[in-house]
């Protein structure tokens, strides 16, 4: 292995007598332009003293750290290569390890239907005793592991959307196989492994139905609101009146409210009064920084006010780093299992079978439109009464 070599998207450097590393996610937003988004920087060890490292040292622990270790050394260009094999040496190392979680658990979740999941295991370096999701090969379904590139047709990623929908796949997940598979093939074009056309480019998406896009009514919302208990009664309300997204509330921490009436430093964060500090967010059991684009500040209506200055008063779990909607434990709450123990069970109760967080952000764009920016001034009385 040649330490002395990182990924393009790594950033390895000095500061303040250490080694630090950063990694380039690279991404790409809805318009098509290349957005370059870089997340925390981790420190590695010392760079100066006498138990430094040199930067030798440092790439070799920085390679230790990347999401799946080491890339492994690139074979030529060979005619025989098969997606399997492709998938494992160069698209995973290369395109998927420097997506964002979310991106690396999407592309793991469908590769178990283009791969054998035992390989999509050994490709992700996955434990297959602590895995949650242990999914078996399907006898008969058309795997595309053993196909070589060069060989692979449009028939053959047909063939595998047909089996997913005969199996009562949905029509978006059909549609994720196929870009999925369009998606190594692009890599592999891009990286000399495969010419000519993407075989998936030429299969056509199936079209999707889509279901109707529920929105909650003032009396809907109230009614709701009525049956709902902490954490999701304080989860929805920051939602309607903020537009914070549920991982952003579930990963919002007391170091980046401000309940005060001037301006405060909240670690290293200047955060104006009565204000959030969207920074962080809580998805999939991290805690990690938002996108650039989604970082701002949100100021805190009257209507709110009273909820957070009330957890604020609780008698623990109230520090700077603590969060602020919070297990019995004092671990952030987990939205998954709110909107299934307890949305779902208050939407039946309300003939509301839909209810769940994304419905709740459609209510909020329907009130800016319908009332303007001043729409949680209504909300107030109507919620209250």
């Amino acid at each position: 292995m040649d330490w002395g070599r990182l990924p393009y998207h790594v950033d390895l450097y000095r500061e303040g007598g250490a080694w630090k590393f950063r990694v380039n996610e690279n991404l790409f937003n809805v318009r098509g332009f290349r957005e370059y988004s870089w997340r925390e920087p981790v420190q590695i060890g010392p760079a100066i003293g006498p138990k430094r490292l040199t930067r030798k040292q440092a790439q070799k622990v920085v390679w230790e750290r990347l999401p799946l270790g080491p890339q492994p050394m690139r074979v030529p260009p060979n005619a025989g290569m098969t997606i399997a094999d492709f998938v494992e040496k160069a698209f995973v190392p290369e395109h998927v390890s420097i997506k964002g979680l979310a991106g690396r658990t999407h592309y793991r979740a469908i590769l178990k239907h283009v791969l054998k999941p035992e390989e999509v295991q050994q490709v992700f370096k996955l434990d297959t005793e602590r895995s949650r999701t242990r999914l078996k090969a399907i006898p008969d379904w058309p795997y595309l592991s053993h196909l070589e590139l060069s060989n692979t047709r449009p028939e053959h990623i047909e063939g595998l959307m047909l089996a997913a929908r005969a199996r009562g796949y949905s029509m978006q997940t059909v549609t994720h196989i196929r870009n999925v598979v369009s998606a190594i093939f692009s890599h592999a074009k891009k990286t000399n492994y495969f010419h000519g056309a993407n075989p998936a480019g030429q299969v056509a998406v199936p079209g999707m139905s889509r279901k109707e896009a529920h929105m909650l009514s003032l009396p809907q919302l109230k009614a709701v609101l009525e049956r709902m208990r902490y954490p999701e009664r304080e989860m929805t309300l920051l939602a309607i009146a903020t537009g914070m997204n549920v991982a952003e509330i579930c990963g919002l921490q007391w170091k980046h409210v401000n309940l005060s009436g001037f301006e405060v430093d909240g670690t290293g964060v200047r955060i104006p009064s009565r204000t959030i500090a969207v920074r962080k967010q809580w998805y999939r059991g991290e805690l990690n920084s938002v996108k650039i684009g989604r970082t701002r500040n949100v100021p805190i209506p009257d209507l709110i006010l009273p909820v957070l200055t009330a957890l604020s008063q609780r008698a623990r779990f109230t520090g700077p780093e603590d969060f602020v909607l919070v297990s019995e434990a004092g671990t952030p709450v987990n939205e998954t299992n709110i909107a299934s123990r307890r949305l779902k069970i208050a939407g039946h109760e309300l003939g509301m079978p839909w209810l769940s967080w994304h419905v709740f952000r459609r209510t909020r764009k329907d009130y800016l439109h319908r009332f303007g920016l001043r729409f949680v001034e209504r909300l107030g009385p109507v919620l209250n009464s």
